[in-house]
């Protein structure tokens, strides 16, 4: 058995127009330009560091996060990525361990799990607010892995779209597959540290059950 574990965001859900649309609502208000190739490049998934990056002074940083929740619709996010939640439900029954560690909120997130029927398979979960450190710092997969019951974290498999994402399972020794999205190009991801780079988590499933059904058992 293989431990799989998941980012949320641009991974398994398509939020990041909605993210990219609060994001640039916060910021206008407090003057600051704000566009795809910025965000590319200020991009991280502890969002209080990103928008210091942004320009956003320290003493507006929680009015900022505020304002950002007010925006945002979690009932309204979107729909999970196609293929997504059949890959997921095809994983379990292959008897792999499936877990969660995104930068989001447990309050907003937890609502989307419920809503995309995904909290049925993700069963261990580390939320953006549950510790107070943020990827790429390891000790959220680390919590998740020991949930599962996972000694081994070359046992493992962390699953995202952002380079940061990439360094976190690499710094445990746990291997590290990209999905492609707006915050992280093939190039980026293969750069910080992923065995392998896929259009989404349903074309990624495929190769791994598909390399399962081939192995002698």
């Amino acid at each position: 058995m293989r431990a799989f574990v998941f980012d949320w965001d641009g991974t398994l859900v398509d939020t990041l127009g909605q993210i990219f649309h609060a994001n640039r609502e916060v910021l206008g208000r407090l003057g600051l330009p704000f566009d795809e190739a910025l965000y590319r490049e200020h991009y991280n998934p502890d969002w209080r560091l990103m928008y210091q990056r942004l320009g956003v002074p320290v003493d507006k940083l929680e009015e900022a996060g505020e304002r950002w929740l007010e925006v945002f619709d979690p009932e309204h996010f979107g729909e999970p990525f196609p293929g997504v939640v059949h890959a997921l439900r095809r994983l379990t029954a292959a008897g792999h361990a499936l877990g969660l560690v995104t930068a989001g909120d447990r309050s907003v997130v937890t609502r989307q799990l419920e809503q995309s029927g995904l909290d049925e398979v993700l069963t261990a979960r580390v939320f953006g607010d549950d510790l107070p450190v943020h990827k790429p710092d390891p000790r959220p997969l680390r919590l998740v892995l020991a949930e599962l019951g996972v000694g081994e974290p070359a046992h493992a498999s962390y699953v995202g779209d952002a380079p940061d994402d990439m360094r976190m399972a690499i710094a445990i020794g746990a291997q590290a597959v990209g999905i492609e999205s707006i915050v992280g190009r093939p190039e980026e991801l293969f750069a910080a540290g992923a065995s392998s780079v896929h259009a989404s988590v349903a074309v990624w499933a495929e190769t791994v059950l598909d390399a399962e059904a081939a192995t002698p058992r």
